[in-house]
């Protein structure tokens, strides 16, 4: 299917200088009037530099996040890699199932059985030694329908609308339900976001002094899980700030997009998975990246708008 698509059609309106991977339309066209008159000094919605806050959701809006998310894919990988160590696996649910590359029975197990899964494969040792681990993996490991390394499917698009928001003195986070630490080890360079502004999901720590040498432990208890009105509640701890720009693609950054426009002079996206043939299509229906009642929302707000990826993106990757 990737072979036969043809591109002539996405060639069209994709010559600009100014956001190149996007197609002359609405979404570029908000981007660009949002900033415009966020920096015009002479605008009545212009934004000083400190109040110029934009929180992008990562999953299925910075890259890609099908058939199910990355670190999942990690977190399997990581079941078999630790088997040998824990004979009791190939008997213990949820565990065998992945050994057995049973994903349908791990998936049926729902959230519960993830979490095992997680906590498995994400505490238990210092933070340097689960981020080594983390890039090791990263660096050898391909996503299996486009053959590539999983940082090379992130969205040229979005990085190009980071880097204008960047250009024009906005301060760009992360706000994610993916695990922090997980994402502090590759995003900042993908995204030229530093580790400080990135805002997830986590597991409790411990710190210990041991023999002169202190550490920090990642335990298997939840710290925060960054979704939905958690994203709000995590964007108020620790920015402390209502962000003016909230971009997500699922009813999981709903909240977010809410908080952000509840607010004169702001803007929320979502990023709206249409292209079965270069990336996937899903919206309603899916378990993974669901849009359902933010698709509603969007439909019904000015000031919210979809991304066509389809037909307003030149490019994906």
């Amino acid at each position: 299917m990737l072979s036969s698509f043809s591109y002539t059609s996405f060639a069209q309106g994709c010559n600009s200088s100014l956001l190149p991977s996007w197609k002359d339309g609405k979404s570029k066209t908000a981007i660009v009037d949002f900033v415009k008159q966020a920096t015009n000094k002479e605008s009545d919605k212009f934004v000083a530099v400190e109040d110029r806050i934009a929180v992008f959701d990562n999953d299925g809006t910075l890259w890609s996040e099908k058939p199910y998310y990355f670190q999942l894919v990690f977190a399997f990988d990581q079941i078999k890699a630790m088997a040998t160590d824990h004979p009791e696996w190939k008997t213990q649910e949820p565990f065998k199932f992945v050994l057995e590359d049973d994903l349908k029975s791990v998936f049926a197990g729902g959230e519960k059985s993830l979490l095992e899964i997680v906590k498995a494969t994400h505490s238990g040792m210092t933070v340097e030694e689960y981020q080594k681990a983390v890039g090791q993996w990263l660096q050898a490991a391909k996503d299996k329908r486009f053959n590539k390394a999983y940082t090379a499917l992130t969205y040229k698009p979005m990085k190009e609308m980071l880097a204008y928001l960047q250009d024009n003195d906005f301060k760009t986070y992360i706000v994610s339900g993916g695990g922090v630490d997980f994402m502090r080890v590759w995003a900042p360079q993908a995204y030229n976001i530093p580790q400080e502004q990135i805002i997830g999901s986590a597991l409790k720590y411990k710190y210990s002094y041991n023999d002169g040498k202190p550490t920090v432990v990642k335990l298997g208890e939840i710290l925060t899980i960054d979704d939905k009105a958690g994203k709000v509640e995590n964007i108020q701890h620790i920015i402390g700030k209502k962000p003016i720009l909230a971009v997500g693609n699922s009813d999981g950054d709903q909240a977010m997009m809410q908080w952000a426009t509840s607010q004169p002079h702001s803007m929320a996206m979502i990023v709206h998975h249409t292209d079965e043939a270069r990336e996937w299509k899903y919206d309603r229906k899916s378990d993974v990246g669901h849009l359902d009642s933010a698709l509603d929302e969007a439909n019904k707000r000015d000031n919210w708008h979809l991304i066509d990826m389809k037909n307003e993106w030149c490019e994906i990757y």
